[in-house]
């Protein structure tokens, strides 16, 4: 029989992987990029079109910002602005707490940590506030 306690390793050892993977998918864009996460059930959500329209009418702006949107749609996986995440939608949904059926937008910062979490679309005023009102943003601008 098994000692519980090496059970209880080896399950540790095998979840921290899980939880790994999908950190390290994001990790191409740590200190490069700032990463839009868009999630939705599906490319009928009108929500996402909200969100889409935003980014496309503000691209250079978004631009400037060295954003990348990242579109976690149903099962796709598809991006904006730059390279798309190694990982698939079920890992980055469950790395940033999506249901399937929800829609959400996180705004990443380039040290890889949320900064921003809506459960409708964010309008770019309050996105590029957001960003702009960071240190790093504020050094970027004055290098300028």
């Amino acid at each position: 029989m098994i000692p519980r306690a090496a059970i209880a390793a080896l399950l540790a050892i095998s979840m921290s992987g899980l939880v790994m993977a999908p950190a390290s998918a994001m990790s191409g864009y740590k200190w490069k990029n700032r990463p839009l996460l868009v999630f939705a059930p599906s490319e009928g959500s009108a929500s996402l079109a909200t969100q889409r329209a935003i980014v496309a009418s503000l691209r250079p702006a978004f631009q400037d910002r060295q954003m990348v949107v990242v579109y976690v749609v149903g099962d796709t996986v598809q991006s904006e602005l730059g390279d798309k995440p190694s990982q698939s939608a079920a890992p980055l949904r469950s790395r940033y707490g999506v249901g399937a059926g929800d829609f959400r937008v996180i705004l990443v910062g380039l040290d890889g940590g949320e900064k921003l979490s809506s459960g409708s679309p964010i309008a770019a005023t309050t996105l590029f506030a957001t960003i702009d009102a960071m240190p790093m943003r504020k050094d970027e601008t004055k290098r300028r």
